[in-house]
């Protein structure tokens, strides 16, 4: 299952560009008109861009649109503050709740006297939701039954407010359940988007100058059973690369390491354009720690997927997701999901100690003590940390083409940050001779 890299929270399982917790939210729009708050993963920072346009094509002044998470409890009060925040700063601005958590706690919202309309998390994409609130006529509270929803709806978009980076929304939803993750709740079964919409979508945001695009989902290893004709991921993204062979550069979101189709096999060994830069929902690194989360991968099924993609791609690097202190964990299973930084030779670590779910199987479980789960997700950063710093150091005297974002800094290939001796503006590839590190920053020359 299921994202730029620091050392954000993951988010229990699907899209791995989650800001870390504490970090806040991202804001898009401009005063005066629709301004959407985003919290969590891509998918959301891509439904943004939906949200920020509808609600300007319906004709909306000033409001304040809270596109929420609900991967931690954590990520569910940090929503709550901002939107008081919000009311305080701006008491006569209208304020829309949609997002995950509402989806999933709409009644949390729908009583806090900050809060003007709790919308849910299908609705927030249709047009029609955004002009009838325009019109005044919005019911208050409008959530629907999730589970009921059977197809993801295809959005047209020019483009993402202030990013180098383009994220073109392929799946959403998810058919598992992790004991852990309250997120299916939140979006609903798997449904995948129709390969020649995604096709479209890329080939649009190509025309408008992106030279990197990011597939993301949900559960996007799970895409396609659901279309006529049941294409698979890699079916997907190589008829995309052939449809689309002026886009540079793909990325896609956390896969599971168990689901990986062939055609992905033979993009991962054959496609340059396919960023060596894969990031594992791996979550643990313990038998019985993924046994008792109903993950559907093993440890030795973990470290083969990133044996086999680096034996077909050499300069492919691994990020992962991991989960720190999941109730009835053991001192010795832990040390195996650390061991398993090294085993799988991971860099990117998104790491966050338990936070129970309520409504989740794992949140009656045994607990581990608070301070355990807090220790743990320090010792697995601080081995992230180190595997960045032989990665980086490994850069030194290489040229790397780097996609410029802002203030002369960008990212390699394999993701890692660069900071550039001379201007190029945001979303400009350029080629860069690695001369040293400052901190955990490459220096490149160009």
């Amino acid at each position: 299952m299921s994202a730029e890299h620091a050392a954000e929270h993951a988010r229990d399982g699907h899209d791995h560009e989650h800001r870390q917790e504490g970090s806040g939210p991202e804001v898009s729009g401009e005063a005066g008109g629709p301004q959407v708050i985003t919290f969590g993963c891509r998918l959301n920072t891509y439904e943004s861009e939906v949200m920020r346009d509808h609600a300007r094509a319906a004709g909306l002044g000033p409001v304040l649109i809270f596109n929420t998470c609900a991967v931690t409890s954590e990520a569910e009060r940090q929503a709550r503050q901002a939107i008081r925040k919000a009311r305080r700063e701006n008491p006569d601005t209208r304020i829309v709740v949609t997002g995950c958590a509402a989806q999933v706690n709409p009644g949390t919202f729908a009583a806090m006297p900050e809060v003007d309309q709790v919308l849910g998390n299908d609705l927030k994409l249709k047009a029609d939701s955004w002009t009838s609130f325009g019109a005044g006529q919005a019911e208050r509270v409008i959530v629907n039954d999730i589970m009921s929803v059977r197809e993801t709806a295809s959005h047209l978009i020019q483009g993402m407010e202030g990013r180098a980076r383009a994220f073109v929304q392929v799946q959403n939803g998810c058919d598992h359940r992790c004991t852990f993750c309250i997120i299916p709740y939140g979006r609903g079964n798997s449904r995948s988007v129709p390969m020649g919409e995604v096709v479209t979508q890329v080939r649009t945001l190509v025309e408008q100058g992106y030279r990197e695009v990011v597939l993301t989902g949900v559960d996007v290893t799970s895409y396609g059973p659901d279309l006529p004709g049941t294409p698979t991921l890699g079916q997907m993204i190589r008829r995309l690369l052939a449809l689309v062979p002026e886009l540079p550069r793909l990325r896609l979101s956390s896969l599971d390491p168990v689901e990986i189709d062939d055609d992905l096999w033979r993009l991962i060994a054959e496609e340059p354009r396919l960023m060596p830069h894969l990031h594992v929902s791996l979550q643990a690194g313990d038998d019985m720690v993924l046994k008792r989360m109903k993950r559907r991968h093993s440890r030795a099924d973990a470290v083969e997927f990133c044996r086999r993609a680096r034996d077909l791609r050499p300069d492919m690097v691994f990020g992962a997701d991991l989960i720190a202190g999941f109730p009835t964990e053991t001192d010795e299973m832990f040390q195996n999901t650390l061991d398993a930084v090294a085993d799988c030779d991971l860099t990117w670590l998104h790491v966050f100690p338990y936070s129970p779910r309520p409504g989740t199987p794992a949140a009656r479980m045994p607990q581990v003590d608070k301070a355990v789960r807090k220790e743990r997700a320090a010792q697995l950063r601080a081995a992230g940390e180190a595997a960045v710093r032989r990665h980086l150091a490994g850069q030194q005297g290489r040229t790397v083409t780097v996609l410029v974002e802002k203030d002369r800094v960008g990212r390699t290939e394999q993701f890692a940050e660069v900071r550039l001796d001379r201007d190029f503006a945001p979303g400009t590839l350029v080629d860069a001779r690695i001369a040293g590190l400052d901190g955990d920053m490459l220096m490149g020359c160009c």
